[in-house]
């Protein structure tokens, strides 16, 4: 028995197939066939039940892959033991953010990253907030920035920074008469919002109760409004007058449009979200989370105010 026969039945149970499974791990086909093969026979049972097109796991199978997360979590804890005993600035770090984050804090943070921990590599990505959790349970990464509120059993979090949410609208749209808005002033207007899945989009709705309340109801003119599935798909949908939306401040650049296409209105008493960063209580290299956690902190000031700039 092996860790990455181990590896292999956890990518199988993931996926249900041998071909994603194998595409996973970076193996052909009969490659990882053969090793779960071997492990099975090694131990004398059936982890799957194999028919056309079909895998199911077996109630013992199921028994020995909740095991195996444990002993990869562990042998993957024995490596980051190791790296920190090498140089805990000195070996790679996988950070994942959210998409309504990651494309604007990437770029004013990871510069300052570089500052303090020149030697250290990066990983990052983006998606979403159910799969980062998932990711950093399973080691794939070492720390995670999410918008709280964020429970996770045997992790840690640390509140960044506080932002607060404005409205886009196109430049000629009645409301930007207005200095603030009210979130009342929205309730008759094509709201534009990222779909099912994004916490963003969870985030406005509790903000702004009055839309959920006309989606409940069953409002045809917000229910024609097409969802997005990113904050810069929703900015080029308001810029094609299809409505108006609710962003980041740190997402509401508008000089990239051009003079005169789009702006922003403030809420008169703005909800905000808390950006934070999570990591794994037993993850031990605390010098680079300390790099992380300085360089976000240090970048969100400069980002928040230059995105007000340019949307004023």
């Amino acid at each position: 028995m092996t860790l990455t026969e181990l590896r292999y039945i956890l990518a199988l149970k993931e996926t249900g197939h041998f071909g994603k499974a194998a595409e996973n791990c970076f193996v052909s086909q009969p490659t990882l066939s053969v090793a779960i093969k071997k492990l099975e026979d090694e131990l004398g049972i059936s982890l799957f039940e194999r028919s056309r097109g079909q895998i199911q796991t077996t109630p013992v199978g199921e028994q020995v892959i909740r095991q195996a997360k444990i002993v990869l979590e562990q042998a993957d804890h024995i490596r980051e033991l190791a790296n920190q005993g090498r140089d805990p600035l000195g070996t790679p770090l996988a950070i994942g953010a959210i998409h309504t984050v990651g494309p604007y804090l990437y770029p004013r943070c990871i510069p300052v990253i570089r500052e303090f921990a020149p030697e250290m590599p990066l990983y990052i990505e983006e998606n979403l907030t159910g799969t980062l959790r998932e990711r950093l349970r399973s080691s794939k990464l070492d720390a995670i920035i999410v918008a709280l509120p964020f429970n996770e059993s045997d992790v840690v979090t640390q509140a960044l920074y506080e932002e607060p949410f404005v409205v886009l609208l196109p430049n000629d749209h009645p409301l930007t008469k207005k200095a603030e808005l009210q979130h009342e002033d929205l309730l008759n207007e094509n709201v534009l919002l990222l779909g099912e899945g994004h916490c963003f989009r969870d985030q406005v709705m509790a903000a702004c109760p009055g839309l959920r309340q006309t989606f409940a109801n069953g409002d045809r003119l917000l229910q024609s409004v097409v969802e997005g599935s990113s904050l810069e798909t929703l900015k080029h949908m308001v810029v094609s007058k299809l409505g108006i939306t609710i962003l980041p401040l740190s997402a509401a650049q508008v000089a990239p449009y051009g003079d005169g296409v789009l702006c922003t209105r403030p809420f008169a008493n703005p909800p905000t979200r808390t950006v934070a960063l999570a990591w794994r209580t037993s993850f031990p290299r605390h010098q680079a989370i300390d790099v992380i956690s300085k360089a976000i902190k240090a970048a969100a000031p400069a980002f928040a105010a230059n995105s007000s700039a340019s949307a004023a």
